[in-house]
């Protein structure tokens, strides 16, 4: 009892350190700023037009709200991007025209703030707002409370308000094409991701190295941030082609990628549950039967087949004959009285069916292709 407790503290010692190996690189930071460089340069333009537009064409002097509407509006995010400009265009606007009225009849103060942050959520409240409308009709009627205006520009705020919603709602039916895309390469990465993980599980298993299989379950805990990504980019694909015209006919494409989340997430899931059962049969000092590790390499590079017809806009369908045959091949490998490695086996097969279903396949005729097993040894 004491030797199996010493090898699964050795696996999590090994995985503690592979854990901390695995934080976000300086290359994935700079990965994630050129991921949002568009919506970055589309916000700072924004901001310009919408101070250009409320000094130069409506003749205001100072139009402090205008950009910073324009910015809060856009966000960082293309999922649901036009109800969230008009939520915090029309928020800020019943924020801005509640304060300026208030603080025109009765001044600034600190019973003033309070009264008017309760008259504008109250006020949002009434109009049905969302929790973003509530609360940015309250921050900015603080604002405008607390930031007296110079005089002659009474009243004005809240039309800047408005200016600057309206150039961030014209902006967000403005998109690039990256998008439109993101959600089927962000695919393609997560499917490639599972054949490195089965590859490196192969290698780990092959070498009986706990190191390297710890390293390899380390690594797919941390796809948690993959699939993460892969929903936000279905939605922002879906909330793009809702809201910009200029880009309905790429709907086909994106909902067939939205189709993939489902299945791919459960692939992911499954991938997971079998690095870890590795990882415990290697940290137990067992060595896979022959032929289990020539099985995952060979489920990797059907997995690797599905992840370039995702990166090329081509149906995952083309993978299928590869999984197939491995789906096959699980019927033929040798079984043992071992618990550890009848896991392995049994969610070998699990993922060969999660593959499965991610080319096209339904359910039932996925397990149906799945061969009966070997007798034990």
């Amino acid at each position: 009892m004491s030797e199996r407790t010493g090898s699964e503290a050795g696996v999590a010692e090994a995985l503690d350190r592979a854990w901390d190996r695995s934080r976000d690189s300086v290359a994935t930071r700079l990965r994630r700023v050129r991921t949002n460089a568009f919506l970055i340069v589309q916000s700072a333009v924004s901001a310009g037009l919408a101070w250009w537009f409320a000094t130069t064409v409506v003749g205001h002097q100072a139009p402090f709200f205008a950009p910073i509407v324009a910015v809060v509006c856009l966000g960082m995010s293309y999922g649901q991007r036009l109800r969230r400009v008009f939520e915090v265009a029309i928020g800020v606007a019943v924020g801005v025209f509640t304060a300026d009225l208030f603080v025109h009849v009765v001044g600034t103060g600190p019973w003033q703030v309070t009264t008017v942050v309760l008259a504008s959520m109250a006020l949002a409240q009434l109009l049905d707002a969302g929790r973003i409308l509530v609360t940015q009709a309250a921050v900015q009627s603080i604002v405008v409370t607390t930031l007296v205006a110079s005089p002659g520009q009474a009243f004005t705020r809240w039309t800047d308000a408005l200016i600057g919603g309206g150039v961030a709602l014209v902006a967000a039916t403005i998109v690039p094409q990256a998008p439109l895309r993101r959600p089927r390469v962000v695919a393609s990465q997560a499917v490639r991701t599972i054949g490195e993980l089965l590859r490196r599980a192969a290698a780990s298993a092959r070498d009986g190295d706990v190191e390297a299989a710890a390293a390899v379950l380390a690594s797919a805990r941390a796809t948690d941030s993959l699939l993460r990504d892969l929903r936000t980019a279905a939605d922002e694909g879906l909330s793009v082609i809702a809201s910009s015209p200029f880009s309905r006919s790429h709907a086909p494409g994106v909902r067939k990628m939205v189709d993939l989340v489902e299945p791919l997430d459960r692939a992911m899931r499954s991938t997971r549950v079998l690095v870890r059962r590795i990882t415990v049969a290697v940290g137990r000092g067992e060595r896979l039967p022959a032929g289990y590790p020539e099985l995952l390499e060979r489920l990797a590079e059907a997995t690797d087949v599905i992840g370039r017809a995702l990166a090329e806009n081509a149906s995952p369908e083309v993978a299928r004959a590869g999984v197939l045959r491995v789906a096959t091949a699980t019927g033929a490998v040798p079984r043992t009285a071992s618990l550890a490695t009848e896991t392995v086996l049994a969610q070998i097969r699990s993922v060969v069916v999660d593959l499965l279903r991610l080319t096209g396949m339904d359910v039932d005729d996925a397990i149906a292709a799945l061969p009966q097993e070997r007798p034990r040894d």
